[in-house]
């Protein structure tokens, strides 16, 4: 390409404007004005103004050599202003507000509908003359071609001249199939079907209208219509095509195209299209090839069992690598999921179908839930990389192994003990939780729910992760000398490694370990091992908690606790535990003490009583009152004393 050459593409330019602006929520205000202020800016920029005041100043003719990029974007953006604000007047016409306007309402319509198509068509003959004289790719001029027929087909059956508009149609949806079947790259694909589908709907409407016996067959009708009026409709059409296939061999052997890994589910294709998936789903692309890069590696330096024995520093240090790698891909794809949620909430928000022609085929809400799907799985797979890289840091290493079997194992898990940080399990069952919340989101899946087998995987997968979480979660709690939850939670996990193995029987063939990408490898042979692990752990807390304390629920029984009263009243009084626990009756008896015999030396040294200590005065008796009877006894107090 020189630097004379024009590289518009009208198609990619119109999509990337009307999604930006307001058309994925069918908005033509916004974007008629959007397209408005973009005109008055490319009319300054090219300085295609009619100057200022009174005096009208003729603009120069547009030849082929004066004529540049803005010049076609220009044109492109006066017909999509009309186009907008033909939809939005007659959207205005059919509110029940505007009745008595519908009808000048719909008349002004049909005049921007019309102005929409003298505007495209004046952007197809500049774009042919480009064309002819070497300045515009053939690519490109099929794009302008495409979306002036486009145009003029809407407006035909606006006009109900479904005829001729399902021939303009028909012939556009020929040359989109040609763009889709011969792109270089997966985005120009993409774009190709998606005005594609976007047709599809007004081609069988037409095909309808017209009493076509077969109006649902759109494939049909227009390799019908497009063979019989393509080289009537579009000039040269045959030799357009064939310099735009050499083109693209050309372009192809020269670059390195950007094509999309095909989507598989189910051992079908999964279709996208739409060009911003594509650009996101590339990355994810990228990311999954730098992935499979540093597998194939390690596996190529684990089959060298001498470096292996060398250093096993060197194989921690790549999981922690292999950890990190896994980054690039849940940032891609939590982007790709973000893409795909506005636009399942744009078609559901306009009622729109995402499929147009293409009947059967699935949907944007099945490619929101297989990217949500891949976004969930490559989460686990980080998660239990994680959980491994902790568990074999932490693993302990004896350096001198004793001769006698017993000892040694005793010795082992005493230097365990010792030496697991007490901030490793309550990680571990950080990241089990993490797990667990994943396949249960990844359950709720709409595209999970659709496969039986599918579905029996992610729940033996679910119990599984929750036995592991038990068995995990006992041992932060034998960390703190909890004995009882500890061994509750074994309970707990037996009950779920029950439940994986009566799900593991559901199914012949897993569909998860068999799947793209496959993750999370689960056999019978694992729950085993898993029951044989956490039956040993149960019976170690058990000893643990019989050395602890006696296996006394209550704690340590040589010590009393007292109730929550005294933690704020001995502030302020000083207790006597002793008396109280005997006034609760709990008191020990005393102990019954000898009494000492008594030197007679002793009793003589006795110093001797005095007098007064020796008499022991009688108490004085109280005076007895006179028995008296009658009145006198009874008015005593009146009458006085005698």
């Amino acid at each position: 390409m020189t630097d004379n050459t024009l590289s518009f593409r009208a198609l990619q330019l119109a999509n990337e404007q009307r999604n930006a602006y307001g058309l994925r929520y069918n908005d033509f205000t916004r974007y008629r004005k959007h397209c408005a202020n973009r005109t008055h800016r490319l009319r300054s920029s090219l300085k295609m103004t009619h100057g200022k005041g009174r005096e009208f100043k003729k603009l120069p003719p547009l030849t082929t050599d004066n004529i540049k990029d803005g010049h076609l974007q220009l044109l492109l953006f006066e017909a999509e202003r009309a186009w907008a604000y033909s939809q939005d007047l007659a959207a205005q016409a059919l509110q029940p507000t505007n009745e008595d306007q519908a009808g000048t309402l719909r008349h002004s319509a049909t005049g921007r509908f019309r102005r929409a198509v003298n505007w495209s068509t004046q952007l197809l003959s500049h774009s042919q003359s480009l064309c002819a004289a070497s300045r515009l790719s053939a690519e490109g001029l099929i794009q302008v071609t495409i979306y002036t027929l486009i145009v003029n087909g809407r407006f035909l059956r606006y006009r109900d001249d479904f005829e001729d508009a399902l021939i303009q149609l028909s012939v556009a949806r020929h040359l989109l199939d040609e763009l889709a079947s011969r792109a270089v790259t997966s985005r120009d694909q993409a774009l190709a079907t998606l005005f594609a589908d976007d047709i599809g709907p007004e081609i069988r409407y037409c095909a309808h209208e017209l009493g076509r016996a077969k109006a649902y067959d759109v494939d049909a009708i227009v390799a019908e219509l497009s063979s019989k009026y393509r080289n009537d409709i579009v000039e040269g059409c045959e030799a357009l095509l064939e310099k735009f296939r050499k083109e693209g061999e050309a372009s192809g052997k020269g670059e390195s195209r950007k094509k999309l890994a095909t989507l598989m589910w189910e051992d079908q294709p999964v279709p996208v299209r739409n060009p911003e998936l594509v650009d996101v789903l590339l990355r994810v692309q990228d990311a999954e090839t730098k992935i499979l890069a540093s597998r194939q590696k390690k596996n190529a330096e684990a089959e060298d069992d001498k470096e292996a024995k060398k250093s096993k520093q060197g194989k921690a240090h790549g999981s922690k690598k292999g950890v990190a790698a896994y980054d690039a891909i849940l940032l891609a794809l939590s982007d790709a999921e973000d893409v795909a949620r506005k636009l399942m909430e744009a078609q559901q928000q306009t009622g729109g179908s995402s499929t147009g022609s293409a009947a059967g085929t699935r949907d944007i809400q099945f490619i929101h839930a297989y990217i949500v799907y891949q976004l969930l799985s490559r989460r686990i797979q980080r998660d239990l990389l994680l959980i491994s890289v902790l568990l074999s840091s932490h693993r302990p290493q004896p350096s001198h192994p004793t001769p006698k079997g017993q000892k040694a194992t005793a010795a082992l898990s005493k230097s365990k003990k010792e030496q697991v940080d007490a901030r490793l399990y309550p990680a571990v069952v950080k990241l089990l939780d993490t797990v667990v919340q994943s396949l249960t989101q990844m359950r709720n899946l709409s595209i999970v729910d659709e496969s039986p087998d599918l579905a029996s995987a992610v729940e033996a997968r679910l119990t599984f992760t929750k036995a592991r979480r038990c068995s995990y979660l006992g041992q932060c709690y034998v960390g703190v000398k909890k004995h009882a939850e500890a061994l509750t939670l074994i309970q707990h996990a037996i009950i779920h490694l029950r439940e994986t193995r009566s799900t593991l029987t559901t199914f012949d063939v897993d569909p998860i370990a068999s799947g793209s990408p496959a993750f999370y490898p689960l056999s019978s042979p694992d729950v085993d091992d898993l029951e044989a692990s956490i039956a040993q752990d149960g019976l170690q807390f058990k000893n643990e908690w019989f050395d602890y304390n006696g296996g006394s629920i209550n704690g340590d029984s040589k010590t009393y606790k007292k109730p929550l009263f005294f933690d704020i009243a001995l502030n302020y009084v000083q207790l006597d535990m002793d008396r109280l626990q005997q006034r609760a009756g709990k008191a020990p008896a005393p102990p019954v003490a000898l009494a000492a015999p008594v030197p007679v030396e002793a009793e003589k040294k006795q110093p001797a009583k005095s007098r007064l200590e020796e008499v022991v005065r009688p108490a004085t008796p109280e005076p007895e009152a006179p028995a008296r009877g009658g009145l006198s006894s009874l008015l005593g107090g009146w009458w006085g004393r005698k």
